[in-house]
C-alpha cells in the first residue's frame, strides 16, 4: 500500500502571519554591504589614495588596518575594493580576494584559497584549470608554486585581504606573510598587494621585523563610533529594514547608546536593533519598544559570552579554568601570578606543553579584551607592578560552557568546577 502524501500540520502558520515590523531584516546583518558608509569618508579616502596607483599599472603599498570590533574596517575595505574593481580596465585588471583568517588559519589553506578563488573568478570558463588545489595532501611548496602559476595566468593586480590576520599569525606564525610579501619577485605578468585587518594591535609582536617592514608599508587606525554616529548608521539601515513607524527615535537612540558603551561597536548596535525587532514580531506587536531593546541586550550578552568561551583555543580555556579555580576558592580579585601557577599544574596533568609567562599574559589580556574578565595593572612603587584580575559577572554560565570540553571534564584538578 503506497504511503500517503505528507500533510502539513500548519506548525509555522501562527509564526508567518502578516508581518508588522520588518520589510527587509537582512540589511541589519553583518554580511550586508551598504552603498554608503556613514562617518567613514576619511578612511575610505585614505585606502583609496593608497590603492589608486593600481589603476595606472603600479603595485600599491601593503596596508595594515587596526580597530576594535564593529568599527567598519571590513565594510570599508570591501567598499573600496568594489569601487577599484569597477574602475579598473581589462588592460590593467584589479581584483580583491577576501579571506577570513579565523577559519582559514594555516599557510596551506591561505595559499590554496587564494589560488582557487582566482582560478574560479578571473579566468574565462574555457581557461579555468581543471583541478583545484585539494584541501589537504600537497606539500606547501607545491601549493605556493601553483598559486604563482594561477597568478601569472590571471595577470593584473590581486589585492589579498587577510581579515583577522592576527588569528593566522598566532596559530601558524608568519611564514605565510613572509611568502606573500615576497611573491612579487617571482612574478612577471601579475602583482600582489596585501591588506591585513586586525582588532589586536599586539599581534605585530609575533612578526619577524622583515615581515613587519614589508607588511606595514602603510598603517591605518579606525576609531570607535560615538553614540551620535551609531544613530546615523542605525537610521540608514532602519529606513530599509523596518516598515514605516515601526521603530521610534527613542529606540534607535537607546540601541546606539548601549552599543557606544561597548567601545562604539556598530555590529552590536545593529544586532540590538534586529533582535529587538524580532522580539516585537514574536509578540505580534506593530512597534519596537525600549523594553524590547532591554531584553535584546540581555539575550545578546548571554549568547555572546557563550560563543566567546566556546571558541577559545585550548590554551585559552586552560587559562580561563585556572582563573575560575582561583575565583571558586573565594578570591574575588586575584593576580596573574596565581593564575599562571595553576595553569602550569593543569598543563602537567593534561600533558600539554605550557606556554611562556609572556604568552599566558597575552591570553589574559585577550580574555580581558573579550570582556570575560577585567584585568588591570596595579603599581606597587619600587616593588614593581602586578596584574589584578576579576570576573565581571557571576561565573556559573562561563563554568558550564568551558567544562563542556570533554578533555577538561576528565581533569581531576578541575573537578570543583563541575
Amino acid at each position: 500500500m503506497p504511503d500517503e502524501p505528507f500533510k502539513s500540520t500548519g506548525l509555522f502558520k501562527k509564526y508567518t502571519v502578516q508581518n508588522k515590523i520588518f520589510q527587509n531584516r537582512e540589511v541589519l546583518r553583518h554580511s550586508y554591504s551598504p552603498r554608503e558608509l556613514p562617518h567613514r569618508v576619511d578612511q575610505i579616502d585614505s585606502i583609496a589614495v593608497i590603492l589608486a596607483p593600481a589603476l595606472q599599472g603600479a603595485t600599491p603599498s601593503n596596508i595594515l588596518i587596526y580597530g576594535k570590533t564593529g568599527t567598519g574596517k571590513t565594510a570599508t575595505v570591501k567598499f573600496v575594493g568594489s569601487e577599484l574593481e569597477n574602475e579598473s580596465s581589462e588592460f590593467s585588471p584589479c581584483r580583491m580576494v577576501h579571506l577570513n583568517c579565523e577559519t582559514i588559519d594555516t599557510q596551506y589553506r591561505v595559499l590554496a584559497q587564494i589560488a582557487n578563488h582566482i582560478s574560479g573568478h578571473d579566468l574565462k570558463p574555457s581557461d579555468r584549470a581543471k583541478n583545484t588545489i585539494p584541501a589537504t595532501g600537497w606539500h606547501t611548496d607545491q601549493v605556493y608554486s601553483e598559486l604563482k602559476n594561477v597568478l601569472e595566468q590571471a595577470g593584473g593586480l590581486q589585492i589579498i585581504v587577510l581579515d583577522e590576520i592576527d588569528k593566522l599569525v598566532k596559530k601558524s606564525g608568519d611564514d605565510t606573510l613572509y611568502n606573500l610579501t615576497r611573491i612579487n619577485s617571482d612574478l612577471k605578468n601579475a602583482r600582489v598587494s596585501i591588506i591585513g585587518i586586525s582588532n589586536d594591535l599586539t599581534f605585530k609582536d609575533f612578526l619577524d621585523p622583515r615581515v613587519l617592514s614589508s607588511l606595514s608599508e602603510e598603517e591605518l587606525v579606525f576609531p570607535p563610533y560615538d553614540a551620535v554616529q551609531l544613530q546615523d548608521i542605525l537610521h540608514q539601515r532602519a529606513e530599509m529594514a523596518f516598515l514605516p513607524d515601526a521603530v521610534s527615535e527613542d529606540v534607535i537612540a537607546l540601541c546606539a547608546a548601549l552599543a557606544a558603551q561597548e567601545h562604539g561597536d556598530a555590529r552590536r548596535a545593529l544586532d540590538l536593533l534586529r533582535v529587538s525587532g524580532e522580539l516585537a514580531e514574536r509578540e505580534s506587536s506593530d512597534k519596537v519598544l525600549e523594553a524590547h531593546v532591554r531584553r535584546a541586550q540581555e539575550n545578546i550578552e548571554t549568547d555572546t559570552m557563550s560563543e566567546c568561551v566556546q571558541t577559545l583555543p585550548r590554551q585559552g580555556k586552560m587559562v580561563l579554568c585556572a582563573m575560575l579555580l582561583v575565583s571558586s576558592s573565594g578570591q574575588k580579585v586575584f593576580t596573574s601570578g596565581s593564575v599562571i601557577n595553576i595553569y602550569r599544574e593543569l598543563a602537567r596533568e593534561l600533558d600539554v606543553e605550557p606556554l611562556t609567562h609572556r604568552r599566558v599574559s597575552d591570553l589574559i589580556n585577550e580574555l580581558n579584551m573579550l570582556g570575560i574578565v577585567t584585568a588591570r595593572v596595579v603599581s606597587h612603587g619600587r616593588h614593581g607592578r602586578t596584574t589584578e584580575i576579576y570576573f565581571n559577572s557571576p561565573t556559573n554560565q562561563i563554568r558550564t560552557v568551558v567544562m563542556n570540553d570533554p578533555s577538561l571534564r576528565e581533569c581531576s584538578i578541575l573537578q570543583p568546577l563541575l
